[in-house]
């Protein structure tokens, strides 16, 4: 059979540990054998990334501005035990985060529904899409470890010198300071891509922040999506039949508990990232959920919503076995190369993408899995299948579909 052609090639960011490994075994096993795969490869595994002073992940987002599609591995976001780990010259930022701020997008994350799988939070009968606004807040804060008594202030000095001065703590001893910030800019992006998504997949969308504790900061939010709401799209949500509204976050946590699912739910950069991981974990396993960064250019970066499996790692470096779930990682590439396909009309490179995801959720159906869902599944004489082993199943089901 001859190989699925590209035109335009996917950029590709290499990762860590344990998520490096499947990368590998992913492409060797489930890809290359059916494409003549095309990608702008960079490597932002830790150790690379120190070689280059963070400059290669700097790289890798300007390249997928370039090409409009990037697929991502996870990768490590260094704290100080990594930095005598790997013996770190800095405690690099989050490369995710670098990412996400430079391509100002919005992150949406799914639940991949499989049967036999069924939520923690029994009346969740449809998929929650969680909608992260990826630029800002604590990613890009600046921090203060303060040594002792002081005041600190928060000052905005205006292009005409005019300043805005604001007593944060007057300190009586040692403590910690943390600024953070955001642009309108970046929440109009925010608020769009989120209205319009859900016109695509015609969902209900929610946002929630706290702008009753926080009355400038989220209440800017607020305001900002409801102004473009009545503005651009009432309408349009009438005419398809959905619905807006914002409520505070802990009450949104509290309704999403006894929702069915089927909608949309909006967060602010950390809310989205703590949530998404929630709502994944209860749907069944963080690998089995979809992630794509898009921007409001029209930029898509495909990634796995999980880490890098550290701990499989370590064993896999003493020569055990491990059983670790690589489906969200398949399914980066697969969202990856379905999008690349789109946009440059490759019907083949689609119908391969489409046909991957079946064979993954096909092979798990007929009982073949990795031990975390083995561990929750409701399927009877289920076959536990180590790393390897998995993904050869999943060539093995595709093969025959």
């Amino acid at each position: 059979m001859d190989k699925i052609k590209m035109t335009t090639p996917l950029v590709e960011m290499d990762g860590d540990e344990m998520t490096r490994i499947l990368w590998k075994m992913i492409k060797d096993e489930l890809l290359l054998p059916y494409i003549d795969l095309k990608t702008e490869y960079y490597d932002l595994g830790l150790e690379h990334r120190n070689e280059t002073n963070d400059q290669v992940t700097v790289d890798s987002a300007e390249a997928t501005k370039k090409y409009g599609v990037a697929v991502k591995c996870a990768t490590i976001t260094p704290n100080a035990a990594r930095m005598t780990e790997y013996n770190l010259k800095e405690m690099w930022k989050s490369p995710n985060g670098m990412i996400r701020a430079a391509l100002d997008g919005t992150v949406f994350r799914a639940p991949i529904i499989i049967k036999g799988i069924e939520p923690c939070v029994k009346n969740w009968e449809k998929p929650i899409t969680l909608a992260r606004h990826a630029y800002g807040d604590v990613y890009k804060n600046t921090e203060i470890k303060v040594p002792g008594p002081g005041k600190a202030e928060l000052v905005f000095t205006a292009e005409d010198g005019t300043e805005i001065r604001e007593t944060i703590h007057n300190f009586t001893g040692a403590g910690i300071l943390q600024g953070i910030h955001n642009t309108d800019k970046s929440i109009t992006s925010f608020a769009k891509a989120c209205f319009n998504y859900a016109l695509d997949t015609k969902q209900d969308l929610w946002f929630a922040t706290k702008d009753t504790i926080s009355k400038k900061y989220d209440h800017n939010f607020k305001d900002i999506f409801q102004e473009i709401y009545e503005n651009e799209y009432a309408k349009k949500f009438e005419e398809a039949g959905i619905e807006y509204f914002y409520t505070l976050i802990d009450d949104a946590v509290a309704r999403v508990m006894k929702a069915k699912g089927g909608f949309i739910w909006a967060c602010k950069n950390y809310d989205g990232d703590v949530m998404s991981d929630m709502v994944s974990s209860a749907f069944g396993s963080l690998a089995m959920m979809t992630s794509v960064l898009v921007s409001p250019s029209g930029v898509y970066e495909y990634e796995a919503a999980h880490g890098t499996v550290q701990r499989h790692y370590y064993k896999h470096l003493k020569g055990e076995e491990t059983s670790t779930n690589s489906v969200a990682t398949i399914f980066a590439w697969t969202g990856a190369l379905r999008k690349r396909g789109e946009l440059d009309g490759n019907k083949d490179l689609m119908a391969f993408a489409d046909k991957l995801e079946k064979a993954t959720i096909k092979t798990i159906e007929d009982g073949k899995m990795t031990k975390d869902l083995a561990l929750i599944t409701s399927l009877k004489d289920v076959t536990v299948l180590n790393s390897e082993n998995f993904i050869k199943a999943i060539r093995e089901t595709f093969e025959t579909l």
